[in-house]
């Protein structure tokens, strides 16, 4: 039987047009996804960069509100209190705790209205659900201590007891909000926050021993641990006997002065 040749031919050629042809569609449909995928890649990396540079600017704005501003200004305030009331300490040590406050809770609103408009907040994490938290606090702790009751009043212990209590609170949730924030920015960036973390860490030590100390200090000059105390020390305890032997030859007048003596001596 004899099959002809031209159709054969013509069906090879055809298939051979398609495959070229197919082929070249490809090869251009690759060459201009990865273009595509250059550009997009291009416009990530720019938006990355963009995004760590304002979770870094969030990051310093929050460290210096809750992590250095709030707990020198209960240092301050701490330092007030052994102080005269009323007196030219008191008051500047009471103006320059409201001042560094007032200061921080202004850097807080900032640092939490930049988080809220250029971060995506899908408060799925422990640090934005603790940021929320904290910036209620502090909110609410800076109300308080606008509405302070004058000294005298019965509501001003309780007043007192709230202001320490939620300020206490809010210093030490702001300081481990820090380190939660250090945290993610190191899972969402990739970048080493060693040493931040140490400074930090430094930081919040010096704070800690500067407060323990302001407890100690009066009782570290009673025992003559400051230099010129002991001697001070020493020397009344040495007058204590000859203000006895005065006491001593002094003339007693009668029986009964002296009995009275006796009782209260």
């Amino acid at each position: 039987m004899h099959i002809p040749c031209k159709p054969v031919y013509i069906l090879v050629a055809s298939f051979y047009i398609s495959v070229l042809l197919f082929s070249d569609c490809m090869a251009y449909k690759e060459e201009n996804h990865s273009s595509t995928h250059k550009i997009t890649n291009n416009k990530a990396y720019k938006v990355n960069q963009q995004k760590i540079s304002d979770i870094a600017v969030h990051g310093l704005l929050l460290w210096v509100s809750t992590g250095f501003l709030m707990p020198l200004g209960i240092l301050v305030i701490r330092g007030s209190i052994k102080a005269e009331p009323g007196s030219r300490r008191s008051k500047v040590l009471f103006y320059l705790h409201v001042c560094f406050q007032m200061l921080s809770v202004l850097l807080a609103t900032v640092g939490a209205a930049m988080s809220l408009k250029k971060f995506e907040n899908s408060f799925d994490n422990n640090h934005q659900k603790l940021g929320l938290a904290l910036y209620g606090a502090i909110l609410m702790q800076g109300l308080i201590g606008f509405f302070r009751p004058h000294r005298g009043k019965k509501e001003r212990s309780y007043w007192y007891l709230l202001h320490w209590i939620l300020g206490t609170i809010v210093s030490l949730v702001g300081i481990i909000n820090i380190y939660t924030g250090l945290k993610a920015y190191h899972e969402r960036t990739l970048k080493s926050t060693t040493l931040w973390t140490i400074l930090f860490t430094m930081e919040v030590s010096f704070i800690g021993l500067v407060y323990l100390f302001q407890d100690k200090l009066e009782y570290m000059k009673k025992q003559g641990v400051i230099v010129g105390s002991e001697s001070s020390i020493v020397s009344s305890n040495q007058d204590i006997p000859q203000r006895q032997t005065q006491k001593e030859l002094l003339p007693v007048a009668c029986g009964k002065r002296n009995a009275l003596e006796n009782l209260f001596d």
